[in-house]
């Protein structure tokens, strides 16, 4: 096996040259950096990573903290993140804190512990306990889809935030439901405490307002974010003396409990109910009818992660930001509309917020 003093007599500089090519550790000029990388191409050098993280204190690697993996949404952020952290030279260690709070701080530990550059993390309903650890310990972490609105206790930091935008996104199938007529229109929320939550039933009502419709409480019920709840909540507003006509999903998962429900009562999507939902699936449009939904960017949401955490290593005093993609709504034909023709989704415009 090559070692580093091979490279070094093939590319005729130091060791020490080679060490600092590929550990960063000092300038080096470009014509001697490539004749380092073309001998260890032609050398077939792999570098001791265990050994390059004790001169460098960096093991160039991220750690990544969010629940559900096997949300198809969450599944879609994986994918942008390992690519971005894989063409940046970063490998990736994944961890599922199951949305409790508890559970979360201890595999934020055990990340920490493994000695990551930086972690990514879906905060829970109540990140206190995770925003205390990041900070006591200055771990460079961004706050990924959920976001904290505030620092939680006294002197806590602020984090690099990137999500998606939600309250607009949700107010526009609200209106689109009212345009199509419907006067009761439901809301199966999320899990109460996300972030994700609040701006999806904040959307709602802004909906509701800006069509001139009241806001009937017993219209929103959460189903906390997982198929089961989704399709306990559902059952919950079909079993009111009124239902409701039409309905908001805010979730994928939540969508699929109330496509449950509404199956188990022998009712159809959209004649008996339409359905708008938050979140697009990979096969929506292989649902009969095809789902009209609102499609968050969740590869570009993990890729810039992974950029917004790159730019803390490099820059650990600059402010800290919110990033917020736009989100885009995909009519279909659950809504009751009849089919459209092939369109791109419309999207709003990036914003950043300090």
């Amino acid at each position: 096996m090559p070692t580093m003093a091979d490279v070094a007599r093939s590319a005729g500089v130091s060791v020490a040259t080679v060490s600092h090519v590929l550990n960063d550790t000092r300038p080096v000029l470009p014509h001697t950096r490539q004749a380092v990388l073309d001998a260890v191409e032609e050398l077939g050098y792999t570098p001791n990573t265990l050994a390059r993280s004790l001169v460098t204190s960096r093991t160039r690697s991220i750690g990544l903290a969010v629940s559900a993996i096997s949300n198809p949404y969450f599944t879609e952020i994986l994918q942008g993140v390992e690519a971005a952290a894989l063409e940046q030279g970063y490998g990736l260690l994944i961890a599922d804190p199951h949305d409790d709070p508890g559970h979360e701080r201890e595999v934020v530990r055990l990340l920490h512990e493994r000695r990551v550059d930086g972690m990514i993390v879906a905060p829970s309903a109540d990140p206190s306990a995770l925003v205390a650890y990041l900070g006591r310990h200055r771990v460079p972490a961004v706050f990924l889809d959920r976001v904290v609105d505030a620092p939680v206790g006294d002197g806590a930091p602020h984090f690099d935030q990137v999500c998606a935008e939600g309250a607009e996104p949700t107010a526009r199938l609200v209106t689109h439901l009212a345009g199509l007529g419907h006067r009761r229109i439901g809301l199966v929320a999320g899990r109460p405490g996300l972030s994700t939550t609040r701006e999806r039933i904040t959307g709602y009502r802004h909906g509701l307002a800006a069509a001139g419709l009241p806001h009937d409480e017993r219209l929103l019920v959460h189903g906390d974010s997982e198929a089961a709840g989704g399709e306990r909540a559902t059952a919950a507003l079909l079993s009111l003396a009124v239902p409701p006509t039409a309905l908001v999903t805010a979730n994928n998962a939540m969508t699929i409990g109330a496509l449950r429900a509404l199956r188990d009562r022998g009712l159809s999507v959209p004649g008996d109910l339409a359905l708008c939902c938050f979140d697009d699936f990979p096969w929506a449009d292989l649902f009969s009818p095809r789902l009209t939904a609102v499609a968050q960017p969740s590869r570009e949401l993990g890729a810039r992660a992974v950029e917004m955490l790159l730019e803390r290593l490099a820059a650990p005093d600059r402010p800290a930001r919110t990033v917020r993609l736009p989100s885009a709504f995909v009519h279909r034909t659950s809504c009751g509309c009849p089919e459209q023709p092939e369109q791109a989704p419309e999207l709003a415009h990036e914003r950043t917020l300090p």
